[in-house]
C-alpha cells in the first residue's frame, strides 16, 4: 500500500513539473536547462507553485515529508530523463529542493507537534563543522563466496546484511566469554568494501535566534541543522539564513530504566539560503519605497534624521549627527590591486558617568536593521571575533562566530570598551581596519568577514574626564585601537545654568510621558526602512566640488605642519574618514552624487573632533599624534631631549650609571621639570627601556 502511495505521489510531482507554467512559459523546463548549464543536481521548486497546482499534494508534502520528498526526488530524476537524457545518466541521484514554505516558525516555538513535518526556520549561523563524507550506500563482500551486497544506509545507524543472497551464509553468533553467557557478540561474515561504496558530503551547522528577535532577559535558542550533498558550505558563521527542512529527533543517550527517554531535535535541511545580509534583511514593499522617496524630498530630511536619533536624550547634536552618518555609512571600495578600503565609520564616545553613552548605544542597537550589543567587561577575544570549539558528537573542531562576525554588514555596539582585557582588545585591530577576522587554531585556518561599523563607549580612567590631560591619559585604551576610530567625542559634564535648566525641563517632560520636540521625528520602523533602502540602493560618488573642498581643508591643515618644529595636524587616515563622512551625508538624502554641501558637513564634524580631541593640551596646537602615537609632538621632543641627556651622562660616567638626582638637575637646564622627568622614567622602566641596577641610579637597556 505504501509503495502504491509513493508511486502516486511520484506521478503527481512529475505532472506538476511537466505542465506548470508561469507567464506562458514552462517554468521547470527552463530550470532544468539552467541545472544542466551549472552542473547542479538539485531542482529548486517554489512551494507557492505547488500550492497553486495541487493543494492536497502541497499539504501532503508538509504533513508527511519523509515519503513525499523521496517521491519528489524520483520525479525530478524522471523529469530530467525526459528533458535532458544525457545529463540524467551522468548522475545517480537528483534532489527536489523546496523553498518558500510559508509560516516561518521561531526557534523557541518549535514543539513536538512539528516533529517529522516540513517546516521553515530563520536565524544566524553560529557554528559550522568541516565537511565529512557520509556513507550513503555500502557495498559488503561475503567472506565465504566473495559475492557483493549493496545496503542503503537510510537511518542514522550503520546497516549491515544478515545473510548472503549468493551462498545463503548467515551471520554467526559466538559466545563472547564464559562470564557473559547471556550476552552474545555478533561476528560478521561480511567485510565492507570502501572503494566500491557510495558517499555523500555531510556537514552540521548550528543556527541561533536573531538578536533583534530575542525576548528581554532570555538566552538565545539554537538548533542543529544537518546539511547534505550540495547544501554543504553554502553558508558561513555569521550568515543570516532561511532553512526549509524536516524536524527530526535523535536519542540523547542510551535508553535506561532509571533515565527518562529524552530525545533532542535537529533539522534535516532540504533547502538553505543566506538571506541578504545586514541592512538588506528588511523587506521594503513598493508602498514603503514610495514613502521613503517622498521623505527624501524634504529639504530638512537630514535634520529630521538627526533629531530622530535617541530623541529622549537631550543635546549632543554633533554626536547624533555622527551616529546618523554611521548608520548610513560610506562606500566600500576594492582597488585594482585587490586592496579593500572600508566604507564603515567607527565612532568612540568617551565621557563622564551619567552622560547617556550607554543609552545612545542601546538606541543604535535598536534602530540599526542589524546590530549586536555587547560590553567590554563580558567580552573575550573569542567572543568578539571567533572561537574554535569541539563538536560533542564527532570530536572535530569547528568555528563559532563572535560578535563582530555576527554584526557583519551591520553595527557592533561595544559598551565599556576600556574595561576589556588588553589581550582581548588586540583581536579588534584586524576587524576594525581590514574588516576580517583571521583564525589559525586547532588546525583550522580561516578568514571570516567582519564588515561592521563599531560604535564604542568608554569611561575616563580617573572617574571623570580631566580636560588638562590628553585623550590618551584620560582613557585606558591602547593607541592602536584609538587611532582606528574615525571620530572620537568627549562628553564632559560641566555645570552650566542655561544648559542645566533646559536639560531639567527635558527630563521632567519625558517622565510626564511627553517627548519634547516630537515634531518632525521619524518613527523607528520607518527610519529603519529608510536606512536599509539607502544602504541597499544608493551608491555615492564624490563630485569635483566635494573633492576640491576636502582637498582644500586637508592641505590647509597640513600647511600648519610645514615647519620642522610644528606638530602634524592631520594624516591620510583622517582624509579617508572625510571621504566616508561625505558619502554618508549624501546618502542620508538619497543622493548618488556628494556635493560641496556634503563635504562641508563632513569637514565640520572632523574639525569638531580635531579641536576637542586631536589637540596638544599644553600648546593648544592641533596635533594628531595625540591619537596616533599617544604623545603630542611637544612631549615627543621633551622625551627625546631627556633620552639624549641620559645617553650623554652614561658616556661620561665611570660605571655607565646615571644618578637620578643629577639627571633631574641637568634636565632643569633643558627646561624639563622634575615631575615630567619622574613620570618619563617610570614609563620607560615599565616598558623595559631603562632599568635600576641599584637604588637611585638608572641605565639604558641595550639591545
Amino acid at each position: 500500500m505504501e509503495v502504491q502511495v509513493s508511486v502516486d505521489l511520484r506521478s503527481k510531482f512529475l505532472d506538476f513539473l511537466k505542465v506548470f507554467q508561469e507567464k506562458g512559459e514552462f517554468k521547470y523546463r527552463e530550470r532544468v536547462k539552467q541545472m544542466v548549464l551549472s552542473g547542479s543536481t538539485s531542482l529548486v521548486i517554489d512551494f507557492d507553485d505547488l500550492l497553486i497546482f495541487d493543494k492536497d499534494l502541497a499539504k501532503e508534502l508538509r504533513e508527511n515529508p519523509l515519503v513525499t520528498l523521496d517521491a519528489a526526488n524520483k520525479a525530478v530524476k524522471d523529469f530530467i530523463e525526459i528533458e535532458a537524457k544525457d545529463y540524467a545518466q551522468k548522475y545517480e541521484r537528483f534532489n527536489a529542493r523546496f523553498r518558500g514554505v510559508p509560516d516561518v516558525i521561531p526557534l523557541r516555538k518549535l514543539r513536538s507537534e512539528h516533529l517529522f513535518k516540513l517546516i521553515s526556520v530563520e536565524g544566524i549561523v553560529t557554528k559550522i563543522t568541516p565537511v565529512k563524507q557520509l556513507l550513503y550506500e555500502a557495498v559488503f563482500r561475503c567472506v565465504e563466496c566473495g559475492g557483493e551486497v549493496r545496503v542503503p544506509q537510510l537511518g542514522r545507524g550503520f546497516s549491515q546484511p544478515t545473510f548472503c543472497p549468493y551462498c545463503g551464509m548467515e551471520e554467526d553468533f559466538l559466545e563472547e566469554s564464559a562470564k557473559k553467557k547471556s550476552k552474545r557478540k555478533r561476528k560478521s561474515n561480511f567485510e565492507l568494501v570502501l572503494e566500491k561504496s557510495t558517499y555523500i558530503d555531510w556537514q552540521k551547522a548550528v543556527v541561533q535566534e536573531k538578536p533583534e528577535e530575542l525576548p528581554p532577559g532570555q538566552l538565545p535558542r539554537s538548533l542543529e541543522v544537518v546539511l547534505r550533498e550540495d547544501l554543504v558550505d553554502v553558508v558561513r558563521p555569521g550568515d543570516r539564513v532561511s532553512i526549509t527542512g524536516v524536524l527530526m529527533v535523535q536519542q540523547e543517550y542510551s535508553l535506561k530504566k532509571d533515565k527518562p527517554p529524552l530525545f533532542r531535535t535537529y533539522l534535516e535541511a532540504n533547502y538553505i539560503e543566506a538571506s541578504e545580509k545586514g541592512f538588506l534583511d528588511i523587506e521594503i514593499t513598493p508602498q514603503d519605497e514610495k514613502m521613503i522617496l517622498k521623505l527624501a524630498e524634504d529639504p530638512s530630511i537630514r535634520e529630521r534624521i538627526i533629531k530622530s536619533i535617541a530623541p529622549s536624550i537631550y543635546g549632543y547634536h554633533h554626536i547624533k549627527k555622527a551616529i546618523a552618518l554611521q548608520l548610513f555609512g560610506g562606500e566600500p571600495k576594492v582597488l585594482p590591486d585587490g586592496v579593500r578600503i572600508r566604507g564603515d565609520i567607527h565612532i568612540l564616545l568617551v565621557g563622564d558617568p551619567g552622560t547617556a553613552k550607554s543609552q545612545l548605544l542601546r538606541f543604535v542597537a535598536q534602530v540599526a536593521p542589524r546590530a549586536v550589543y555587547t560590553t567590554g567587561k563580558g567580552s573575550t577575544a573569542a567572543g568578539l571575533t571567533a572561537a574554535v570549539v569541539r563538536d560533542k558528537t564527532t570530536g572535530d573542531f569547528y568555528l563559532e562566530a563572535g560578535a563582530l562576525v555576527l554584526a557583519d554588514k551591520g553595527i557592533a555596539c561595544i559598551d565599556e570598551i576600556d574595561k576589556m582585557d588588553n589581550r582581548d582588545r588586540v583581536s579588534m585591530h584586524e576587524a576594525m581596519e581590514q574588516q576580517t577576522v583571521s583564525i589559525a587554531k586547532a588546525g583550522i585556518v580561516a578568514t571570516l568577514n567582519a564588515r561592521t561599523a563599531v560604535l564604542a563607549a568608554a569611561n575616563p580612567a580617573f572617574g571623570r574626564y580631566i580636560p588638562q590631560k590628553g585623550i590618551v591619559d584620560n582613557i585606558d585604551l591602547p593607541i592602536t585601537i584609538l587611532s582606528r576610530f574615525d571620530l572620537i567625542f568627549v562628553i564632559v559634564d560641566t555645570p552650566d545654568l542655561e544648559k542645566d535648566k533646559a536639560l531639567t525641563e527635558h527630563v521632567l517632560r519625558i517622565h510626564q510621558g511627553e517627548l519634547p520636540e516630537a515634531d518632525g521625528i521619524i518613527p523607528i520602523d520607518v527610519l529603519k526602512k529608510y536606512i536599509a533602502y539607502a544602504r541597499k540602493n544608493i551608491h555615492v560618488r564624490l563630485s569635483e566640488e566635494a573633492m576640491k573642498k576636502i582637498e582644500e581643508f586637508y592641505l590647509e591643515m597640513r600647511a600648519k605642519s610645514t615647519t620642522p618644529d610644528s606638530p602634524v595636524a592631520i594624516t591620510p587616515r583622517q582624509l579617508e574618514a572625510l571621504v566616508r563622512l561625505t558619502e554618508a551625508h549624501a546618502k542620508m538624502a538619497l543622493k548618488t552624487v556628494a556635493t560641496a554641501e556634503d563635504a562641508e558637513a563632513a569637514i565640520e564634524l572632523m574639525s569638531y573632533f580635531l579641536h576637542n580631541v586631536g589637540i596638544d593640551v599644553e600648546t593648544k596646537m592641533p596635533d594628531i599624534d595625540v591619537i596616533l602615537t599617544g604623545k603630542p609632538r611637544s612631549q615627543q621632543e621633551k622625551l627625546a631631549k631627556l633620552m639624549d641627556l641620559i645617553k650623554d651622562m652614561e658616556a661620561t660616567s665611570d660605571n655607565g650609571l646615571v644618578k637620578v638626582t643629577e639627571l633631574i638637575e641637568a634636565a632643569k637646564d633643558e627646561s624639563l621639570d622634575e615631575t615630567f622627568v619622574e613620570k618619563a622614567l617610570r614609563h620607560w622602566k615599565s616598558e623595559g627601556i631603562i632599568y635600576e641596577p641599584k637604588p637611585g641610579y638608572i641605565r639604558r637597556v641595550r639591545a
